[in-house]
């Protein structure tokens, strides 16, 4: 039994590679279980992602419309990329992807929240980042992903509401939209663009 205060430190004790992609990797780990024993836990590792809630002086936020095979059908999102370029930080692979998927700039950029996909299994976090004082940029299609997805405007508060109602269930999406309309209304303050990213993923991109 333990001391009373003591935190058990839950030690890797081995760990097997059973899928590296380009995208994810998936080991599973033997983890020191409170008790002497160990268990099994299965992690997929990431690079890690940035998303936009990129919103305009209308108040209206970009949402793209993009197939996701895993659900098999096209959802709404924000405008988001991976982390997959090298040396390049997260507001600046948010600049790229806002300007790849929407043709877009903004002259003002904030972080909002970092949103941890599933941490059960996946060390996947997402930051997403409040864009303001949208400007139109050539847009280059970089893949077939790209081409296919259709962008639209929508009242924040009418996002927020699709959200709710059901309709928007990507996780970074989700809360990236209850906290840009936090922040414009007033009752919540962001990050500085490039305040430090903590729990950002780094064992995949170690590889």
């Amino acid at each position: 039994m333990s001391a009373p205060g003591a935190r058990h430190e839950f030690t890797t004790v081995s760990s097997t590679d059973v899928h590296v992609g380009r995208v994810v990797a998936l080991r599973v780990d033997e983890v020191a279980m409170p008790g002497g024993g160990t268990a099994k836990r299965e992690v997929v590792e990431h690079l890690g992602a940035v998303a936009v809630a990129a919103v305009d002086e209308q108040d209206r936020v970009v949402l793209i419309h993009q197939y996701r095979h895993p659900l098999g059908k096209r959802i709404r999102e924000l405008p988001a990329g991976l982390l997959d370029a090298e040396g390049e930080n997260p507001v600046d692979a948010a600049r790229r992807e806002l300007a790849e998927e929407v043709g877009l700039a903004a002259a003002e950029w904030s972080t909002l929240v970092d949103v941890a996909a599933s941490p059960g299994f996946t060390d996947e976090v997402v930051r997403v980042f409040l864009a303001r004082g949208l400007s139109e940029v050539d847009r280059e299609v970089m893949g077939e992903e790209e081409a296919d997805l259709e962008a639209e405007r929508v009242p924040l508060d009418r996002a927020v509401d699709m959200a709710l109602a059901g309709e928007i269930v990507n996780g970074a999406a989700v809360a990236g939209l209850l906290a840009a309309q936090a922040v414009l209304a007033g009752r919540a303050r962001p990050r500085p663009a490039d305040a430090p990213f903590t729990d950002r993923p780094t064992r995949f991109a170690s590889r």
